[in-house]
């Protein structure tokens, strides 16, 4: 089966979220079906490496001279260049996320969502991304796809509510949770003895300042233990406090020893649809700390303490308790680590492909 990728986050150098989705289910999408033709594309001139995931026979990197930005924005307006005559032709189009694009009638396309906080929260972000969100048209790719593959049952339940998506052609496909190995790189140097981890998108919809605001509150009522923050993004300069460790974009590798290191992971987002890093931080045997939202039931079980979205005062106490409590901490891992053991990426790559061979009429399947 030939199947055509977007591949245009490959080339973030933030290594976002979609990147990591990308690279990982494509590498176990090559590993798992060594017989199938994967086409990716890469956009623009500029040099790039690609990653150890995906340097296997089955998979072609083609690039193309014009950047992202002005490749898909033309074919957003204008209809061309089609994906998958750029890639040579394919039996199926694999697209990681709603972006804008143009792909030929009658070539199946499988899209995987994330979440919808564009649209619940639009606020949340800048102009320029409102009006790429606009330039993508998701309904209408969502409505135009032979299949929406949701990243939770969460996110499907909602892309069906508000999309109005028909439930038969609405699947999951959990993303799997992986990290390099431990000891590969060390993590960044300078951390506090004792700390609390965030990790992530400095963004509104993250709600790193409500979490700098709980973290004030706790350390007032004798919080023990630091909170360093992991990411980048235009809140940066807002979160600024005693305490308060901004470590910038680390790099994947020194994530396992950054998770392992910390006392608990706070994620307090308004919206998630998976929600990778406190997953991750179970697997490395930290529990989590996380916002009172149905995907982190599904996909933590009891490996976290859940509050009430945008309460700091009760954030603050999760901070004490868990930062106090050994046992606690113990327990919620343990309970975590076994919810989490099920979500791999070579689960995720065999339930997309049965998608995608769907999707392509049965072809390779």
């Amino acid at each position: 089966m030939r199947v055509g990728i977007d591949g245009r986050s490959l080339a973030d150098p933030q290594d976002r979220g979609v990147a990591h989705v990308t690279r990982s289910l494509t590498g176990a999408l090559a590993a798992e079906f060594a017989d199938d033709d994967l086409r990716v594309l890469v956009p623009g001139r500029h040099a790039w490496d690609a990653p150890p995931e995906l340097e296997r026979p089955n998979v072609r990197i083609v690039r193309h001279p014009l950047p992202s930005r002005a490749l898909f924005g033309i074919a957003a307006v204008a209809g061309r260049p089609r994906l998958d005559r750029i890639l040579g032709g394919v039996d199926v189009l694999w697209v990681p996320a709603p972006a804008p694009l143009a792909a030929s009638r009658g070539v199946p396309l499988v899209l995987t969502v994330h979440d919808l906080s564009w649209e619940r929260r639009p606020r949340d972000f800048t102009p320029y991304e409102r009006l790429w969100h606009r330039l993508a048209r998701p309904r209408r790719a969502a409505r135009r796809a032979s299949v929406v593959a949701a990243v939770s049952r969460a996110t499907a339940e909602e892309v069906r509510r508000r999309w109005a998506i028909p439930a038969e052609r609405v699947a999951v496909v959990p993303n799997g949770v992986g990290l390099p190995p431990a000891g590969n790189q060390a993590a960044p140097r300078g951390l506090p003895a004792r700390y609390l981890l965030f990790v992530g998108a400095l963004e509104p919809r993250k709600a790193p300042e409500l979490l700098v605001e709980a973290f004030g509150l706790a350390r007032s009522r004798g919080l023990d233990a630091e909170l360093v923050i992991a990411g980048e993004g235009r809140l940066a300069p807002r979160l600024r406090a005693p305490g308060v460790h901004l470590l910038g974009r680390v790099p994947r590798d020194s994530l396992p020893e950054l998770y392992a290191g910390a006392l608990a992971l706070a994620m307090p987002s308004w919206i998630e649809g998976f929600g990778l890093p406190p997953a991750e931080a179970l697997r490395a045997g930290t529990p989590a700390i996380v916002s009172d939202l149905p995907v982190f039931e599904e996909t933590l079980g009891d490996g976290a303490l859940r509050v009430p979205p945008g309460d700091a005062g009760a954030l603050a106490d999760a901070l004490l308790r868990v930062g106090g409590d050994a046992d606690l901490r113990a327990r919620l891992t343990a309970a975590g680590s076994a919810a989490v053991r099920a979500l791999t990426w070579e689960r995720a790559a065999r339930d997309l492909r049965a998608l995608l061979a769907a999707a392509a009429g049965g072809a390779g399947a």
